[in-house]
């Protein structure tokens, strides 16, 4: 049965036009006129397809392909590079768990829009993923920037390898990871704790009310000694932290730029700077603490706990969760009865109330 060129070119654009995969697929009948005189009562069955239907079944089967070559590609590094693959999946994993925050930051966002809810009315758990997320993001900027170019991958493999606590976050670390690089923040801040002791001992030769200094002097001894203090020590001296000389707009900035290490900020800014930095990360603590109130400490899992812990100064490595749910409870104890102008305090006893704990017990 022959066709001619007109009749050929006809079949052809209907096919071109809607498609031929078999989507959404309806039958019909269509009689071409150019056919042979013996032919003409054949009947022709040409499927029909929508645009919309055909381009959802051309963009199902590349990423069905897509799927079916990364998987290729992962079974080839495990099995030839494993160490290299090791990287791959970490890099891969990081990024998922680092979108997934970004869905979560967006409902919380987009419920306060709704809500009209305040920032310091949101449950603990909201404002704790906000103040992580932001910390993430802005550490992740310049892995991201890196990663956009084709197959700049490979670069952030390299400097995953070789500065993986310098250029990554949390995400993309390992667990391992995860507790080593925590191990080495807080030796990091740790190496200020006595700097800062010894300011509040070099500040106290200011401080015109004996009763105070005496008080003042104590605190600081007892912390020297290995005696870890209880709450009523440090109210005994508060007043000298919301005004001269230990406030967070009165105190000298060397003072200050010990204190950063602790919050982990750069020391290396202008000192206003500086205290405005320090006073509004010691503000979103003191919020975050009141949610843990409203929240029930009960509530929060060993994991939550212990970040709770290491954020507010103590190195919960070493620490059962039972230890770390006594220092949390006498932290709350301490803080949710600061007020806004004592934020110095707050920061401050991220030293005295972390240093010795728990090795020797006041008595």
């Amino acid at each position: 049965m022959a066709l001619s060129c007109r009749g050929v070119c006809r079949v052809g654009s209907v096919i071109l036009l809607y498609g031929k995969q078999p989507v959404g697929v309806k039958a019909s009948l269509f009689t071409p006129r150019l056919a042979s005189t013996k032919s003409s009562s054949s009947l022709w069955f040409v499927r029909h397809y929508s645009p919309s239907q055909a381009r959802h079944g051309i963009g199902r089967s590349i990423v069905s392909r897509l799927k079916w070559a990364n998987e290729k590609y992962e079974s080839f590094l495990q099995r030839r590079f494993p160490r290299f693959y090791g990287l791959y999946n970490t890099f891969m994993r990081g990024f998922r768990l680092l979108f997934q925050d970004a869905r979560e930051v967006r409902k919380i966002m987009t419920r306060m829009l709704t809500d009209s809810t305040e920032n310091q009315n949101l449950p603990y758990r909201d404002l704790e993923k906000l103040r992580q997320f932001r910390r993430d993001l802005i550490k992740a900027i310049p892995l991201v920037i890196i990663s956009i170019p084709p197959f700049a991958n490979y670069l952030v493999f390299i400097l995953m390898y070789l500065y993986p606590r310098q250029v990554l976050i949390r995400h993309f670390w390992t667990p391992q990871q995860l507790v080593e690089f925590q191990g080495v923040y807080h030796t990091q801040r740790a190496r200020h704790h006595w700097a800062i002791v010894k300011g509040m001992e070099s500040t106290s030769n200011s401080v015109k009310d004996k009763q105070l200094k005496s008080r003042l002097m104590e605190l600081c001894s007892k912390v020297r000694s290995g005696v870890h203090p209880v709450v009523s020590d440090v109210h005994a001296v508060r007043t000298l932290f919301s005004g001269p000389p230990l406030g967070i707009k009165r105190m000298y900035a060397d003072q200050m730029r010990h204190l950063c290490p602790l919050l982990f900020l750069t020391p290396r800014l202008p000192a206003f700077w500086i205290g405005r930095r320090l006073n509004s990360h010691a503000l979103e603590l003191m919020q975050l603490d009141r949610s843990i109130v409203q929240l029930g400490l009960h509530q929060l899992n060993d994991t939550e706990l212990r970040e709770a812990c290491y954020v507010r100064g103590l190195n919960p490595e070493r620490l059962s969760p039972g230890q770390c749910r006594e220092w949390l409870t006498q932290w709350l104890q301490f803080s949710t009865h600061l007020n806004e102008s004592e934020t110095s305090l707050y920061l401050h006893c991220m030293v005295l109330l972390t240093v010795n704990y728990p090795k020797h017990p006041h008595h």
